[in-house]
């Protein structure tokens, strides 16, 4: 009898386990499928109708810089991010917790980017994710997608996309930073839905220059970081199927016993 007891308190102490490891955040991760950075450019080298979707680099950069302004837009693909939470926690039966960018800073590699410089930079989702990534280099730019005459023109909606966070950047050309960003209603929905979802990268101040790896770098990539937990219905669901677990067990130990 005392070995069948402790057997069955080696199942119910598994299944317990199991189920608090169940109920724990999961974090999946993921990296655009498209990027690239804008730039207005200067009086004698206007940049501005000019497309940059294949640099190894993106940035952001303020406007009154001696070579002009800058902004990123980087475009994720949330439907592995929705397939991942389904398969781990039932069909919407999950919520997000938090969602976070994260940047690697990179060198100056080109003469058109203004130095690296501390400062402060803005991150809004985009409504519009029709924008074309484009094949354009820092060096041999194209015409063939998104410039900073159609991002401001076409794309940036001030009436619905949403303000996801003002950040800091320290400066310096190397290191790994994360940016939570704002759960806002786009970006929950987006999520739940499994759509895409594009973020616009802005200057917030008059000094910031930040020159950061994009998706066709080498190495360290841009990714987001999306974190989300099962919704109390999955765990009052798992509590009372461990309940009733429990309640069989003493049952039947106590028809053994009798």
């Amino acid at each position: 009898m005392t070995n069948q007891r402790h057997a069955s308190t080696t199942v119910l102490a598994t299944l317990f386990s199991a189920m608090l490891f169940h109920c724990n955040a999961d974090t999946f991760t993921t990296v655009p499928i498209a990027d690239a950075f804008v730039a207005t450019g200067t009086s004698s080298d206007n940049l501005s109708g000019d497309n940059f979707g294949r640099a190894g680099s993106l940035t952001v950069e303020a406007g009154n810089l001696s070579l002009g302004g800058f902004q990123s837009v980087l475009e994720f693909n949330l439907s592995s991010a929705q397939s991942y939470f389904n398969s781990e926690y039932g069909a919407g039966a999950w919520s997000v917790q938090a969602v976070s960018l994260v940047l690697t800073a990179s060198p100056h590699p080109n003469s058109i980017f203004n130095a690296p410089a501390a400062g402060q930079f803005g991150i809004s989702l985009m409504q519009n994710n029709s924008w074309v990534e484009g094949i354009g280099t820092g060096g041999a730019p194209t015409t063939d997608g998104i410039s900073y005459n159609s991002l401001t023109g076409t794309y940036i909606n001030n009436a619905t996309d949403q303000a996801l966070g003002i950040f800091s950047f320290a400066g310096g050309t190397s290191g790994t930073a994360t940016y939570g960003l704002r759960l806002t209603s786009g970006v929950v929905g987006d999520l739940a839905g499994g759509s895409d979802l594009s973020l616009r990268l802005f200057p917030n101040d008059t000094s910031v220059s930040y020159l950061f790896n994009s998706r066709t770098a080498s190495s360290s990539v841009p990714e987001l970081e999306i974190t989300a937990t099962p919704e109390p219905g999955t765990l009052a669901l798992d509590l009372s199927g461990l309940a009733a677990l429990l309640l069989w067990r003493c049952t039947k130990r106590s028809q053994e016993a009798a």
